[in-house]
C-alpha cells in the first residue's frame, strides 16, 4: 500500500492508475479546489475509484489534523507526494496560496512520514528551481539558488526541507524535478492543453518573449515509468563525502530531473498542433512574461545511471496522443 498525495491531479492520476495496473493498493489523497477545471479532477477520480484497491480520502494537506488522521488509519510504508499549488503564473497572483499548501502542507507531510517511520518519501519538485541558471542542460550538480518567482522557491525548499529530515532522522527522501509534463488528462492551464483548446476554439494564442521560449517537454507516461522505478528501487543512495552537490548529500537524499533531455520551441509546438489537429493556430506574439524562465532542458544522465531510465516518447508521437484524448474528452469529430 502506497500514500498518493494529488490524486485527483494530472501526475498523480496516471500514477495512481500505473500503480493500481501493477496490483497495489493506493490511498489517494486530494483538497479537489478549484485552481482548475474541478470536473476534469471529478473525472480523473471516478476512472481511479472503479478499482477496489483504491481509497480516497478528500482532505487538506495544509490541515494538520486532517492528514494526522490517514497516518494514523492507513498502514503504508511509502509516500509519493504530488499535491501542491502548481503554476508558476498563478504564482504573481497568489503567492500565499503557494505558503500553505508547498510549505505548511509539504511539512506535514514530511513531519508524519518521520512520525510514522516511512521507508521512503518520494515528492515533486520542478525544472522552476533552476531559475537563471545559464547552464545547459541543467544538471542536479548544478546550484539551484535563483529562483524567479515563488513557486520555485517552495520547491527549492521542499528539497532542503527533505535534506534536513534525512539528516535528522534517517528519513530517505527523493526529490523529483519534472520538466514540462504533459499528455492526456493533463492541466488545462499548461500550453499543450491551453493551446490546443484555443486552436479548436478558434481564440489567438499569446506566444511569450515572442515565440523564443524553449521547453523540455516530458511525457507522462514516461514520468510515470520513472516514478515506479525509483518506487521499486529499495537501495538508499549516500555520498560517501567526496564531490558533493546540490543534488546528493551523505545522508538518504537525492533530487533528480525528470525530463526528455529535449528542448523544443513554443513555435514548434504550435506547429505540431497545427500537424495534428488539421487547423491553423491563430498567433499573437509578445513580450516575456514576468517569471519565466526562458530555456529549460534537463540532463537526464543521473536518472539514467541510478535508475537506467530514459524516456522513450518523442514529442511528436506525445502531441499526437494528447490531441487524440483532448478531442474523446470535449466530444469533437
Amino acid at each position: 500500500m502506497v500514500l498518493i498525495t494529488g490524486a485527483a491531479g494530472f501526475i498523480g492520476f496516471h500514477v495512481s492508475r500505473y500503480f493500481l495496473k501493477k496490483n497495489i493498493k493506493v490511498v489517494g489523497v486530494d483538497i479537489i479546489n478549484n485552481y482548475y477545471d474541478t470536473n476534469l479532477k471529478k473525472k480523473r477520480l471516478s476512472e481511479l475509484k472503479k478499482n477496489k484497491k483504491f481509497f480516497f480520502k478528500k482532505a487538506d494537506i495544509s490541515n494538520e489534523k486532517e492528514i494526522k488522521k490517514i497516518f494514523t488509519r492507513f498502514k503504508f510504508k511509502e509516500v509519493i507526494h504530488l499535491a501542491a499549488q502548481a503554476g508558476v503564473r498563478y504564482s504573481l497572483e497568489n503567492p500565499k496560496s503557494y505558503i500553505t499548501s508547498n510549505l505548511v502542507g509539504y511539512f506535514h507531510i514530511l513531519n508524519e512520514c518521520r512520525l510514522h517511520k516511512i521507508k521512503h518519501l518520494i515528492y515533486a519538485s520542478s525544472s522552476s528551481i533552476y531559475g537563471i541558471n545559464k547552464k545547459k542542460p541543467f544538471s542536479e550538480k548544478d546550484e539551484a539558488n535563483h529562483p524567479m518567482q515563488i513557486y520555485a522557491a517552495t520547491k527549492r525548499a521542499n528539497e532542503l526541507m527533505a535534506h534536513s529530515y534525512s539528516a535528522l532522522y534517517n528519513l530517505k527522501t527523493t526529490g523529483l524535478r519534472f520538466f514540462t509534463v504533459y499528455g492526456p488528462w493533463g492541466r488545462p492551464d499548461m500550453a499543450v492543453y491551453k493551446f490546443t483548446d484555443k486552436i479548436y476554439k478558434k481564440k489567438y494564442l499569446y506566444l511569450y518573449n515572442f515565440g523564443k521560449n524553449f521547453r523540455d517537454f516530458t511525457y507522462v507516461d514516461d514520468v510515470v515509468e520513472a516514478i515506479y522505478k525509483i518506487y521499486k528501487n529499495k537501495k538508499v543512495f549516500k555520498n560517501k563525502g567526496k564531490n558533493l552537490n546540490a543534488g546528493n548529500s551523505i545522508f538518504p537524499y537525492q533530487v533528480f530531473n525528470i525530463g526528455n533531455n529535449k528542448k523544443v520551441s513554443t513555435t514548434r509546438l504550435i506547429k505540431l498542433l497545427e500537424k495534428y489537429t488539421g487547423k491553423e493556430a491563430k498567433i499573437k506574439k509578445i513580450k516575456q512574461q514576468l517569471g519565466d524562465v526562458l530555456n529549460t532542458h534537463a540532463s537526464t544522465a543521473k536518472t539514467y545511471k541510478y535508475f537506467n531510465f530514459r524516456p522513450r516518447t518523442s514529442i511528436e508521437e506525445g502531441i499526437k496522443n494528447f490531441v487524440i484524448w483532448y478531442k474523446d474528452y470535449n466530444k469533437i469529430k
